[in-house]
């Protein structure tokens, strides 16, 4: 069986905590994830960034090797892939 990605694993085990998440293009934002869970090695996980009104979706890539970010901002039907996570930092106490 092949490992969980570090990435998701991280975000599962902060969670309800704010994260700041560090994304492929060095932007940065502090997220707040909910429904964070994972099937077999599959991850998937919503969440808000602070300051931001659109929702965001978190799930492995096909090959487990990074951990893809969508987004959809308020009124709009479909999601906006925006990057993959390279780094994750608690925020929270």
């Amino acid at each position: 069986m092949t490992d969980l990605n570090p990435i998701a694993k991280r975000i599962h085990q902060t969670s309800p905590d704010p994260v700041e998440l560090t994304l492929n293009d060095g932007t940065t934002g502090v997220f707040h994830i909910s429904g964070a869970e994972f099937f077999q090695q599959d991850f998937q996980a919503e969440g808000v960034c602070e300051g931001d009104k659109a929702n965001y979706r978190f799930i492995t890539s096909s090959d487990n090797e990074s951990v893809l970010v969508g987004r959809k901002d308020l009124g709009e039907s479909g999601w906006t892939m925006i990057g993959t996570i390279t780094g994750v930092t608690r925020k929270g106490p």
